[in-house]
């Protein structure tokens, strides 16, 4: 049996706040889920794709609903986290995840024992919970870098396809780690993860495993991730690096009181190392708005990817490891027992007092929305590729569609990562309809949007500097106050193409804190800024942002 295949008429049992904007009610779609469960598991069948369409003008995406999740979640599988994989999945849940991934850090203890340990479990939560998608993955150390998100579909070989890779192309365990300029190992190093990725690849056309994608994380937090590393890492196989976070996790690192007068959100305190990529100005190495800088400057290094006209998507996450006023800790080793000789730390014993931590439980602050199309891992997975993907702090939305269309078409447009081709000097519309919060966060906020920016960039094909990190034909090119709106509505923009080809995205927040964007007052005038040392309440701080939409001008 196949995933399940979205109807294009809403579950009238559900509230208008539950719909999205194209009529499809994602709680509809997960009660389906729970009782049809068994036909999502881990063998289902994806029907035959047809031959791609001739390129044509404008374009018709299908219905979506928006599931939520998180794609880097830490359990006692990593050598410096603490919770049960129990804990975690009820956590996921109670917040509202749809889909998550338990990403273990790289070590021989998790190759070696870990790995397959944590699969048993994993397959034991799949068959109890069919609501919730759980997949495994893996933290790679990218050699000469940082860390990547590495999943795959469930299948026979997704444990033997990460236990392989882990093995055969992790950077700390084959201690590939240097990537200074001018060391003798960068360049060897700095191959190997291109290998690793087109290795991933060729296991998924091989058909050993149905799907695997990677993800940056945490890109600029250590300044290590080169510019022309993630273009390198993309170019290889972009159906299977296909993104970066746009937010870090530890986003609760900052509270005001809680661990130091020099902490940032995201854990970004870092200074330039030898192993830092030079280009990077110091500003690079905090958070804005609780998002990387790559992502949140305007102009800045995301953007110099899209305006390739090349799609990289950004995410966010908890990056789960130990829960901001949680009270349990490690528990202790039974004598002879470490990590290394078993590949999971000792259960967690509850001490009654808060204990050190910078993370949020997943969903509980960070969430990743990808649009589907079906209900399923691949689907997810499918969604996650084509870019269908928009984020959020503090849940300060319920829901957010995009779509561009032509004025002269009746469909319903194009949406998040997608391409829409137009004649030069046509009229378009982007149309973006929010649905506004409807109830208290975890925080016991009712989040408020004040603003919708719009973002657009010219495209202009591939850099001859790959190491280059500004695009300085992309801005701010509205702004629109929705301060008190409630409900569901739609903003209609008109958009004309021009000469050449060019990419809009959205970003909006609560509107608490704001000031000039990285590159100036004419680039954005109202962006993300740093907080002071210390002081980074983030459920004062919210913002959203979405991937991209691109629209080729014929001819351009």
């Amino acid at each position: 049996m196949t995933e399940q295949q979205l109807p294009s008429w809403a579950d009238p049992s559900v509230s208008p706040t539950d719909l999205d904007a194209q009529g499809v009610s994602r709680r509809g779609l997960l009660r389906r889920a729970g009782l049809f469960g068994a036909a999502f598991a881990l063998g289902s069948a994806t029907p035959a794709l047809a031959a791609p369409p001739r390129p044509r003008f404008g374009g018709d995406d299908p219905r979506l609903a928006y599931l939520v999740g998180d794609h880097h979640v830490h359990s006692v599988y990593s050598h410096d986290a603490k919770y049960t994989f129990s804990q975690q999945a009820k956590a996921a849940a109670k917040y509202g995840l749809d889909w998550m991934v338990f990403n273990e850090h790289s070590n021989f203890g998790h190759a070696n024992y870990g790995a397959k340990l944590e699969h048993a479990e994993i397959v034991k939560a799949r068959s109890e919970n069919p609501r919730q998608l759980i997949f495994q993955g893996l933290e790679w150390y990218i050699p000469a870098a940082e860390h990547c998100t590495v999943f795959a579909a469930p299948g026979p070989h997704e444990t033997d396809l990460l236990t392989q890779f882990e093995l055969a192309y992790d950077g700390k365990l084959l201690g590939y780690t240097e990537g200074s300029a001018g060391a003798a190992d960068t360049a060897r190093n700095e191959a190997h993860a291109v290998k690793a990725i087109k290795w991933l690849a060729e296991q998924r056309r091989s058909g050993y495993v149905d799907d695997v994608l990677v993800l940056a994380n945490h890109p600029l937090r250590l300044g290590i991730d080169s510019p022309h590393e993630l273009r390198n890492w993309r170019d290889a196989a972009p159906e299977i690096m296909i993104g970066m976070e746009g937010a870090p996790g530890a986003q609760g690192a900052a509270l005001p009181g809680w661990r130091s007068a020099t902490s940032i959100r995201g854990e970004y305190e870092n200074k330039p190392s030898a192993q830092s990529w030079s280009g990077y100005p110091a500003d690079a190495y905090l958070t804005y708005g609780g998002f990387d800088w790559a992502t949140a400057t305007v102009g800045g290094l995301w953007d110099s990817m899209l305006a390739e006209g090349s799609l990289f998507s950004i995410t966010t996450n908890s990056d789960n490891h130990r829960t901001v006023f949680d009270t349990w800790k490690n528990g202790d080793w039974p004598a002879g027992q470490n990590f290394d000789n078993t590949g999971k730390l000792p259960d967690p014993v509850n001490t009654d007092t808060p204990q050190p931590g910078s993370d949020f439980w997943p969903g509980q602050f960070s969430r990743t929305h990808v649009g589907v199309t079906r209900y399923g891992y691949r689907a997810v997975m499918a969604g996650l590729r084509a870019g269908r993907v928009w984020v959020d702090h503090g849940h300060l939305l319920d829901g957010l569609d995009v779509r561009v269309k032509r004025d002269c078409d009746s469909g319903r447009g194009v949406t998040l990562g997608g391409r829409l081709r137009v004649r030069k000097g046509e009229r378009i519309t982007l149309y973006v309809t929010v649905t506004s919060a409807s109830r208290p966060n975890p925080q016991g906020i009712l989040p408020e949007l004040a603003h919708v920016d719009v973002i657009r960039g010219a495209v202009r094909g591939p850099v001859s500097d790959r190491d280059g990190w500004q695009a300085p034909d992309t801005r701010v090119v509205q702004t629109r106050d929705v301060s008190g709106r409630k409900g569901t509505y739609t903003l209609r923009i008109p958009l004309t193409a021009g000469d050449e080809s060019f990419y809009v995205r959205l970003r909006g927040s609560d509107g608490k804190r704001h000031g000039t964007g990285y590159l100036g007052a004419s680039v954005d005038p109202h962006g993300p800024i740093p907080h002071e040392p210390g002081n980074g309440d983030p459920w004062a701080d919210t913002w959203f942002y979405s991937n991209p939409v691109f629209v080729d001008v014929a001819g351009s």
